[in-house]
């Protein structure tokens, strides 16, 4: 695509996704909706674009596609887990653990992606991610296993945002 596209459009798929955000928050799917979602679109991106001088080089649409669908189905299993440890277990039985997760990501937005995947799960939240961007901090409410916790959050997530951001 032409420069003049990119220096209009920096970020065309966060043009795509505010605009349709907006009419969603909005709950009004009319022109006048359509119209000033897409003025936000454009006019967002290409206001922070200074802030984003390395854009990931490839993205693979169609996989964050159906990674978002496997997220929001964990989030419901996690939110139905949790709440049967609230309602049936005590607090002095919960095995509460922090894990370290090594990450092979290296793209700050694939790691960004990943610490809101976890923190979007009832029951985990990243907690911190080191200086040099290896390794995230997780925050468990009940792990029987942390190195299970810290194996499937690597294989389930990390694994298929490493094909997204490629």
């Amino acid at each position: 695509m032409s420069k003049a596209f990119h220096w209009l459009l920096p970020h065309p798929l966060l043009t795509l996704l505010l605009a349709v955000v907006w009419t969603l928050l909005q709950n009004d799917v009319s022109a006048g909706m359509i119209v000033f979602g897409v003025i936000l679109g454009v006019i967002i991106p290409f206001g922070t674009s200074i802030w984003w001088p390395d854009r990931p080089s490839g993205f693979r649409i169609g996989k964050m596609i159906s990674y978002s669908f496997l997220v929001i189905w964990d989030i419901f299993v996690a939110n139905v887990q949790v709440a049967w440890i609230v309602l049936t277990r005590p607090n002095d039985k919960l095995r509460p653990a922090w894990i370290e997760v090594p990450l092979d990501l290296r793209q700050p937005e694939a790691i960004s992606v990943l610490a809101g995947t976890i923190t979007l799960t009832p029951g985990t939240v990243s907690a911190d991610l080191s200086d040099e961007g290896h390794s995230l901090l997780v925050h468990a409410l009940d792990a029987d296993d942390p190195d299970a916790v810290r194996d499937e959050i690597k294989d389930r997530y990390e694994r298929r945002l490493k094909e997204i951001f490629v």
